[in-house]
Order: structure tokens, then C-alpha cells, then sequence
């Protein structure tokens, strides 16, 4: 599969990108690189920036995405579009708590940002990669600004923008030309991760799963027609959770261990269903 395009910060930018030129400003949002690619078969294959997925058991931090992409992108649009659906790429992120809290109930679990076809061996514009995920049923970052003259922006001078995702600051903005040439304007929020979770999996389901939770899972379940029995409430318990604290639960430094922790929530799942 593709790799992801280089995405260096500002200071490193090629210096085609501010030489002229217009330069599209796209909200930076935290989280894990996604990329996934429609195979023949109709099956979609995923991969982080580093290795692919294994479809069987996807790891914590990508699950809600990966579902997401797997039940709203629609493979029809794709296949009328190309003759073979293996030569796109599609590349996003997967939100989930690094070092932003977002308001977790309105941010999409998968917003894209660039599409690569083997057809010229490119990256699709902008504006072209915008349209392109509307049109396939998922959600593209959103831009703060188009168009914008690149001799007029000056990195140092510019203040971030309100997220669109939470009452705060945009975690930076990704700063990129129609050509193809990009960089990363990061913020102060970035990289100051919260304190690991100081407990065990017992802990941790007992402090973030609560009943609501479970009774909102199953409610979710059965109103897409599906049967909301404790594996099914579990699942999505669990990836809610994972989404919504991973540096705190299951990130580099955090010491939870996720199978433990799924033990716990259907323990509390069973106890609450009934």
C-alpha cells in the first residue's frame, strides 16, 4: 500500500511551498494515522503509517475508525469512478485522546486527508480530495482557510485557529499547495500527554464504565437493527473508552492491559444487561 505522503513540520518545509503559489489551511487534529485501500474482492484493507491492520483483531486505538470507514464508505461511488479500485489510496487520521480532549459525542471516528491513485502516481488536490470523501460517505478534515496567498503567510505570525471539534485551539494546521508539498504547524498542545491511569483493568472499567454507558451502547445497537447482546455492548464499550482515553489507559506509558480491560467491562456489561 502507499505510504503516507511526508508531512514534515513547518520549519522544514520544502521551500516550494511558500515560494508562490496558493496555500490551502486544514485543521491539524490529534490522533493515529490511517491509511485503507478498497480491494477487489470488496474488502477494505487498513494500515497505520507504519503496518498494516490485521482485520481479525485491530488494535484499541484504531477500532472505532476502522469500523466507521467499514459500515459508511461506499464502495459503489468507488468502483464507478475507477476501473481498479486497488490503485486508490486513502489516507486520515483516527481521533482518540493523545493530547487533546475533543468533544468525543461530534467528532467523527475517521476524517481523510489525501487521496493517492496510481493513475499519474499523484496525490489528488485538495479541493478534489474534499469532494471526493463526501461523495464516498466519509467525513474530509475540515479547512479553515482556501486559497490563501502564499507570499501573504507567515508561519511565525500565524495564530491557530478555534478547533472545529472542541472549544479550544486547533491542535496546529497542516499548511499545503495544490502541487502536492506540505508541512505541520504544530501547537503548544501537542505532545503534553495527561498522567497514565494509576490503577489496574479492574480500576479502570470501574472509573470509566459507567451505567449510562452501557445502557447508551446497547440503545445504539438496537436502533441500527442489531442485536445488543453483552459481546456486541462490550465492543463498542471498549472502543468508545479506548477512543476517548487512550493515552491515559493504553498508550506508551500507560500500564492497562486491554484484554484484562475487556474482562472487566463485560463483567460490569453482564451485571448491567442483566
Amino acid at each position: 500500500m502507499q505510504e503516507f505522503p511526508p508531512m514534515p513540520p513547518v520549519e522544514s518545509a520544502p521551500a516550494s511551498l511558500f515560494d508562490g503559489g496558493h496555500l490551502w489551511l486544514q485543521e491539524w487534529v490529534d490522533g493515529a494515522p490511517l491509511r485503507f485501500r478498497l480491494l477487489e474482492s470488496g474488502l477494505l484493507q487498513f494500515a497505520s503509517d507504519e503496518e498494516s491492520l490485521d482485520p481479525e483483531d485491530v488494535p484499541l486505538g484504531y477500532r472505532r475508525a476502522v469500523r466507521h470507514v467499514r459500515e459508511n464508505f461506499d464502495r459503489d461511488v468507488l468502483r464507478s469512478a475507477l476501473d481498479d479500485v486497488e490503485s486508490a489510496v486513502f489516507f486520515g487520521v483516527a481521533p482518540r485522546r493523545q493530547s487533546v480532549d475533543y468533544d468525543w459525542s461530534r467528532t467523527p471516528p475517521f476524517l481523510g486527508l489525501d487521496v493517492w491513485t496510481a493513475d499519474g502516481d499523484r496525490l489528488l488536490p485538495p479541493d478534489a480530495v474534499e469532494a471526493l470523501y463526501e461523495r464516498l460517505g466519509l467525513q474530509p478534515v475540515n479547512t479553515v482557510q482556501k486559497e490563501l496567498r502564499a507570499t501573504d503567510f507567515d508561519p511565525g505570525e500565524y495564530e491557530l485557529p478555534t478547533s472545529n471539534w472542541y472549544d479550544g485551539p486547533a491542535a496546529g494546521v497542516l499548511i499545503r499547495n495544490k502541487t502536492g508539498d506540505r508541512a505541520r504547524l504544530a501547537g503548544p498542545a501537542l505532545g503534553e500527554l495527561p498522567e497514565p491511569f494509576d490503577g489496574d483493568a479492574a480500576a479502570a472499567a470501574e472509573q470509566f464504565v459507567t451505567d449510562e454507558r452501557v445502557d447508551s451502547a446497547a440503545e445504539v445497537l438496537q436502533s441500527e437493527g442489531q442485536q445488543a447482546d453483552v459481546d456486541a455492548v462490550v465492543e463498542r464499550v471498549v472502543e468508545g473508552v479506548a477512543r476517548e482515553e487512550y493515552a491515559r489507559l493504553f498508550g506508551e506509558d500507560a500500564s492497562v492491559d486491554p484484554d484484562a480491560f475487556r474482562s472487566a467491562v463485560a463483567a460490569r456489561a453482564s451485571r448491567v444487561l442483566g
